[in-house]
């Protein structure tokens, strides 16, 4: 039987495709129908940026509050040196405090483009749990907390199972994260009455612990919701691109690389895509992911400039769509291109083409870039290019020079001096 809720915040998301699970919808509903509610996601300071893979529980957080609730973003200074195990191979390398601090500020950046963090009943709050993880008291925490806890549980969550399963080591230290990220719960519904924890699938045993422990500490009744962990119509997982990471952080990637990863989605993607990432009304959102043949090409230009003006601003969003239909269009160079900047000392008497294909971010390695111009998809100057051992010059550099890896990543050369 399908469900029709009554509160705004979930009839939006259900019809927008973010809802995977929930702890109990129909008391959530109702809770979220009497009145105002809080609720957190939890991020870990594991980077400098957050990369597309966030992006989906950033506008949950949106919608949420758009809906009238209060949003936490809560930022993982305590977790962070623990490290989340769930559904990996290995241990996440270990961090300093400062590598942290430094992390959680470049994050900070991308939270105040989709949040009101406004002075507000439902003005967004940022939290660091390092507040009351730090302070933990061991012997305490195990006789007050640990209690709780059941090893034969905690081993049956699949994030966990999965790994054992696999006969790859656990250490001690990342088994005790879900116990930290009940903990989070706890002391956010202590604290700010925060009813509801939101966050991916992968998630799912972590907010379920939390739940589980402010019954038994609080005697509150909370609440978690998850969503869907997003792959794309071709099996790969999102966020990812031959480049490697769609961060969001425009110092680390370009504004016109973001509306481009977008401008590159599949077909069979688009229609989902604009529901998930942008703001239009769902009717439109179907209307364009059903287009076919050169018409769903304006349906993505249209999901490209709606995500990249949420994130970057509408002006960014122009220039990148401007440079787009030049370069693709019109064949011309672009404004906007990502560009390598070298001064003659970093040429020399030369510098090796393959060389500025991995400069450039065009290839991962020196070997894949041979590998491109092997295989034909290499092109300098809108030229097919086959030489790898092209020793490009200051003279050569006098123009800029467009690289291309295939039909639709480019990047510009330019000599400064």
């Amino acid at each position: 039987m399908t469900y029709h809720p009554k509160s705004d915040f979930l009839r939006v998301i259900i019809e927008r495709g973010f809802l995977a699970d929930c702890t109990n919808l129909q008391e959530l509903d109702e809770a979220l129908n009497k009145g105002m509610v809080t609720a957190y996601i939890g991020y870990d300071a594991t980077a400098k940026s957050l990369h597309v893979g966030h992006l989906l529980n950033i506008m949950l957080l949106r919608w949420f509050q758009k809906t009238g609730n209060k949003p936490i973003t809560l930022m993982g200074g305590g977790t962070t040196k623990v490290g989340d195990p769930s559904f990996r191979s290995d241990e996440r390398p270990l961090l300093s405090p400062a590598q942290i601090d430094d992390n959680i500020d470049g994050m900070q950046k991308v939270f105040a483009r989709y949040l009101d963090y406004k002075d507000d009943a439902n003005g967004a709050l940022m939290r660091n749990n390092a507040e009351w993880l730090d302070e933990l008291n061991y012997l305490d925490f195990l006789r007050d907390i640990g209690r709780y806890f059941s090893v034969n549980r905690m081993l049956s969550f699949e994030s966990v199972k999965s790994r054992l399963d696999r006969e790859q080591s656990l250490s001690f230290l990342e088994f005790n994260y879900m116990i930290l990220q009940a903990y989070d719960f706890l002391e956010l519904n202590r604290r700010y009455g925060c009813l509801l924890q939101m966050g991916g699938s992968d998630q799912w045993g972590n907010i379920v612990n939390g739940i589980d422990l402010t019954r038994r500490v609080l005697d509150n009744e909370i609440y978690g919701l998850t969503t869907p962990l997003l792959t794309t119509s071709d099996g790969r997982k999102m966020g990812k691109s031959q480049g490697g990471a769609i961060w969001l952080n425009a110092d680390m990637l370009s504004p016109y690389e973001f509306w481009q990863f977008w401008r590159n989605t599949t077909d069979a993607d688009t229609g989902r895509f604009l529901k998930l990432y942008t703001e239009l009304p769902v009717e439109e959102c179907d209307r364009l992911g059903a287009l076919e043949g050169s018409e769903i090409n304006e349906a993505k230009i249209i999901l490209a400039n709606e995500v990249t003006t949420l994130l970057h601003g509408a002006e960014a969003a122009k220039a990148a769509e401007a440079t787009a239909r030049e370069v693709f269009e019109k064949g011309g160079v672009g404004d906007d291109l990502p560009t390598v900047e070298l001064s003659a000392s970093d040429i020399g008497d030369g510098i090796s083409i393959v060389q500025l294909f991995v400069k450039s971010g065009l290839a991962d390695s020196g070997k894949a870039a041979k590998r491109l111009f092997a295989d034909g998809g290499a092109k300098v100057n809108d030229a097919d290019h086959k030489d790898a051992g092209l020793l490009v010059t200051p003279e050569m550099l006098k123009e800029p020079m467009k690289l291309s890896a295939g039909k639709k990543r480019h990047a510009l050369v330019v000599c400064k001096d």
